[in-house]
């Protein structure tokens, strides 16, 4: 059980960064190494879509299975 709420920890947070930087336009989020492939692809405007909408889905996944979790109790 521990293990599980370590991993919706982990899961909130990535999702709330990707949300902010979204929102913020955080420059050192979009110039990274990892983002740069999809910001060449899609252009700064789209890709910021994109990891706004990813985070909110790793934030609804996280809330999604920690009260399907504690249902199962």
């Amino acid at each position: 059980m521990i293990l599980h709420n370590i991993i919706q920890t982990i899961f909130v947070v990535a999702g709330l960064t990707a949300v902010a930087a979204a929102l913020l336009d955080w420059d050192w989020f979009f110039t990274a190494r990892n983002a740069e492939f999809i910001v060449k692809n899609l252009g700064r405007g789209r890709s910021r879509i994109l990891y706004g909408a990813i985070g909110v889905l790793f934030i609804a996944a996280a809330v999604f299975f920690y009260y399907k979790v504690e249902a199962i109790k």
